[in-house]
């Protein structure tokens, strides 16, 4: 299961936990929940998901590279400036295609919890390079002050609440606190996790970023 818009929204972890108690009652024996690295709420949402009476496997990513591509970023991308409020701080970019399927589908991941991030640091710096790299055009990444940030989402209409939760994303999860790999996807899947710079390369070709595209 996962929870929109993130498990640090306040009240998900109690939604969380009267979803799964739900399903138990409807006879559900196993669930999987995508959790988040370094949050403090996503960790009360775990908890509430271990002590439902379900089998449970907890998948806890790192920042999604597709964030970049179908997000809600990609129109900076595609406008060719992405400003953020995070400066020189790494993140080990985790593709989606990356997330452990395998929990649902197969047995023997009862109890685990898996860690998933991509092979290598790069900062948002780095990440916008690659894309700009891969997609054949100009792309910068400009790091911006999180209050002016914040009120850039509220004069676009964002609801304040969202404000928030993006603001808290970008100024305390991505602190540095997740800056470091993880195996999580080795030890669910029995491979190497994809490169961000093979995840540029690929959206690119599909026309992702493209001018107009």
């Amino acid at each position: 299961m996962s929870f929109y818009p993130d498990l640090a929204a306040p009240g998900a972890a109690e939604t969380v936990g009267d979803f799964a108690a739900l399903a138990v009652e409807q006879g559900v024996r196993r669930l999987v929940l995508l959790s988040g690295r370094g949050e403090e709420e996503a960790q009360r949402a775990e908890g509430a998901v271990r002590r439902s009476g379900a089998e449970w496997t907890i998948v806890r990513s790192s920042f999604f590279s597709q964030n970049f591509s179908e997000g809600f970023m990609v129109d900076s991308v595609l406008a060719g400036e992405l400003a953020l409020p995070v400066d020189g701080v790494p993140e080990p970019f985790a593709d989606v295609e990356d997330i452990a399927v395998a929990a649902l589908t197969e047995r023997g991941h009862a109890g685990r919890l898996y860690e998933v991030t991509g092979p290598r640091l790069l900062t948002f710096a780095e990440a916008v390079e690659e894309i700009a790299a891969a997609a054949g055009r100009p792309v910068r990444f400009v790091p911006v002050p999180a209050d002016a940030w914040a009120a850039e989402l509220s004069a676009q209409g964002l609801a304040d609440d969202l404000v928030a939760l993006l603001t808290y994303l970008f100024t305390e999860v991505l602190d540095g606190r997740n800056a470091r790999l993880a195996d999580g996807v080795q030890r669910a899947l029995g491979r190497a996790p994809r490169d961000f710079r093979d995840y540029a390369q690929h959206t690119a070709a599909a026309g992702v970023w493209s001018a107009g595209g």
